[in-house]
């Protein structure tokens, strides 16, 4: 018996766990609370996807008479061959079968439907020696293929990633997901609930905690305590995560309380605490005295909000590290869905998830959540807990990478956390999300890339400077230009975001958009991108004072979900029309084709002429930061030892004692010749950073050199700083 049974609803990632419930059981192993976590949506995946799973699908679609489509009939003609290989697929994109990929990327293995008739040209994506990456994405699209014809036969809703998403999208009433709760379980839902079943009796909870991420996990959650409420109805349930946190903050039908008896806003620990507490002292049902943390619960007729609770929120570094176990990390599955280097990390390989900071240290941007706690409230860690963190879910997990999950990561405490790896010596790899700050110095980005980041991601948004500044996003085209190269210079991947039809945006302006990102692929700066249309929330300031950015919002009355807003802009744009041509040719750009295409050749209608010069972005490189640093800045060493030896160097029939350093690194040898103070005083201040605990400031190198040597500035020239950068030196 477990006080919790914390839950994953079908579905959300194949390749790793969603974190929300491994943060939870965390913080609940601090307080002695037992818990047992579930990713159910992985379990569904997996009960479909093997050779039983198959058979029944195969059943169930020729028995129901419903295989109407070719695509469909292929599939179904082709069923022996799938039923032959799905497992041995399965177990591939699990890692545990990886000689498979010689024979997946042969042409007589996988049975091949609609989603190969427009393969990618696999030798330019993965070249020749990509045979994993290659065979995995091959597998993929067989997946899908099987998706298709469950999506046409069997469950309309599926998705690997979502199911029946659109019944929470913008759902500002419950009627139509209430009546979908209300009709016969679908093909789906029985597996899901049988899954659910078997660990309802092994488990036996007071609580059960449904973890609701995203739109497209809602209704199997409801489904869930459906079935709980009517077959367990001594069994408590709430309900919380990202999309709760967002669009039930207004909630007010009594009949979603038919399903769940709380639903819990922002921050879980506390809340799901005091819940746990009076129910251990049978404290149920509530009424309008008990104090409660951000809970919404039913009382009589009525929906309660209840916030009374003095009892406060735990500190960030009160929480615990999060905690996998339950999870059987080596049954994910690690999917390529297109051939690009970010959306290959999001779904490719498992990640351990953590958090540097809870909330947004720069939290001004118009077009984001703002107004709420989990953006609102900013509280970092410290870089020693971090990485604490990091060393026990390596142990815990046995996976060494690592993908911080935060709105925007601190620079200041990126470094910290970089400095705090190297110094313990932790060979990891890690990325993360940023804004493009102008710290973000090369010699910042070769720290990280030292310490194991292997890329970022970024909103560059809308590339207009008008517009960043209407956003309040705090940078500009050629800021974000710079950080962009500092980052690819130091072998890190950048990923930019990228939005249109932002309120007031002029046709004029989405084409000079495109024109900014088409030379920023060009030269090199960025790897890869997303477009996605402009949405209006409720919780962002634009939501919250539309006539500010001159739209009409269009606001239904609200008794359900409330986040995405319909709304006119006096500009009068139809801002959709843009979407293919911009994702189009970011798919090229990425491929590194297309840049000498007229950027009419990209849409079907005809557009203006960029006003951008076609050197734009070349310039704003070249516009490189010369500046001294500052005296508190700090000099870091993050290189090996040189191997020295003397030499004598003749000049105009003089000779003069030298002494030669040769540096090694892991992609290089730098030679350096010094006179012998140099040396001396270099090998000395080198050996001092590698052993001190705190890093020099520049004041204090600067110093050092000018009381052993002289002039420093005749010394530290823009070339020597360049080779000392090459060697491992690095100023911050």
């Amino acid at each position: 018996m477990k006080d919790l049974l914390l839950i994953t609803p079908p579905f959300t990632q194949l390749n790793t766990p969603y974190p929300g419930t491994a943060y939870l059981k965390g913080f609940l192993n601090t307080k002695g609370i037992s818990s047992f976590q579930m990713d159910l949506g992985m379990d569904v995946i997996l009960a479909m996807f093997s050779k039983k799973g198959l058979e029944e699908i195969f059943l169930f679609a020729e028995h129901n008479q419903i295989i109407k489509s070719e695509n469909a009939g292929r599939i179904f003609a082709l069923k022996e061959v799938y039923l032959l290989s799905i497992e041995p697929v399965i177990l591939f994109l699990q890692g545990k079968n990886a000689t498979l990929a010689r024979k997946i990327c042969a042409d007589n293995f996988l049975p091949k439907a609609a989603r190969f008739e427009h393969l990618d040209d696999l030798d330019y994506a993965f070249g020749n020696m990509g045979m994993q990456d290659r065979a995995k994405h091959l597998a993929t699209l067989y997946l899908e293929d099987l998706s298709d014809f469950i999506i046409e036969c069997v469950d309309s809703n599926f998705g690997f990633s979502r199911y029946a998403e659109s019944l929470g999208k913008s759902a500002n009433s419950f009627d139509e997901l209430y009546g979908k709760l209300n009709r016969e379980l679908t093909y789906i839902d029985r597996i899901s609930i049988k899954l659910l079943d078997i660990q309802m009796k092994t488990i036996q909870p007071k609580m059960v905690g449904l973890s609701v991420p995203f739109p497209g996990n809602l209704y199997s959650a409801f489904r869930c305590g459906q079935f709980i409420k009517h077959n367990y109805p001594e069994v408590k349930i709430v309900m919380g995560g990202g999309f709760p946190n967002t669009e039930l903050r207004s909630v007010s039908d009594q009949r979603v309380f038919d399903f769940v008896d709380f639903i819990c806003l922002d921050d879980g620990e506390k809340p799901i605490e005091i819940l746990l507490r009076l129910i251990e002292k049978k404290q149920f049902p509530f009424d309008s005295n008990t104090k409660l943390k951000r809970t919404f619960f039913r009382y009589g007729e009525n929906v309660i909000y209840k916030n009374d609770s003095e009892e406060k929120d735990y500190k960030q570094n009160e929480l615990g590290t999060p905690d996998y176990s339950d999870l059987d990390l080596n049954k994910y599955i690690s999917v390529i869905e297109i051939a690009n280097p970010m959306h290959s990390l999001w779904s490719d390989g498992r990640w351990n998830k953590l958090t540097m900071a809870h909330g947004c240290y720069w939290g001004k941007c118009t077009f984001c959540d703002i107004s709420l706690d989990y953006i609102k409230i900013y509280e970092p860690l410290t870089a020693g807990i971090l990485v604490d963190r990091m060393e026990q879910l390596i142990k815990e997990t046995g996976e060494g990478g690592f993908h911080f999950v935060d709105e925007a990561a601190p620079p200041s405490l990126m470094r910290a956390v970089a400095l705090e790896i190297i110094k313990r010596k932790l060979s990891l790899t890690w990325w993360t999300n940023i804004r493009f700050e102008k710290s973000f110095s090369l010699d910042l980005c070769l720290l990280l890339a030292a310490s194991g980041c292997i890329a970022v991601s970024g909103g560059l948004e809308v590339a207009s400077d008008r517009l960043l500044k209407l956003i309040d996003k705090g940078v500009t085209v050629e800021q974000v230009t710079q950080v962009t190269r500092n980052f690819t210079e130091a072998g890190i991947m950048v990923h930019a975001y990228l939005m249109y039809g932002y309120p007031t945006q002029t046709i004029q302006e989405t084409i000079d958009s495109l024109e900014m990102v088409r030379q920023l692929f060009e030269q090199g700066v960025l790897r890869s991108g997303f477009w996605h249309q402009f949405a209006l929330t409720a919780h962002s300031p634009i939501g919250l004072a539309p006539e500010e950015f001159h739209i009409i919002s269009k606001q239904n009355t609200i008794t359900f979900a409330n986040n995405d807003i319909a709304f006119s802009d006096p500009t009068g744009v139809d801002h959709s029309q843009f979407s293919f041509g911009l994702k189009k040719s970011l798919f090229n750009f990425m491929h590194g084709i297309g840049f000498d295409f007229p950027l009419q050749d990209w849409f079907e209608f005809k557009i203006p002429r960029p006003t951008i010069g076609p050197d734009y972005i070349a310039s704003c490189l070249e516009n490189a930061d010369h500046k001294t640093p500052k005296d508190t800045a700090k000099v870091v060493w993050i290189g090996n030892a040189p191997i020295v030896e003397e030499k004598i160097v003749r000049k105009k029939k003089k000779s003069f004692p030298r002494v030669l350093l040769t540096f090694h690194t892991p992609s290089a040898i730098v030679d350096l010749s010094l006179t012998k103070n140099q040396t001396d005083w270099l090998l000395d201040i080198l050996e001092e950073m590698k052993t001190s605990s705190r890093p020099l400031s520049y004041i204090a190198f600067k110093s050092s050199y000018e009381k052993a040597c002289g002039n420093f500035d005749a010394f530290f020239t823009p070339s020597m700083k360049e080779e000392l950068n090459a060697c491992g030196l690095l100023i911050l």
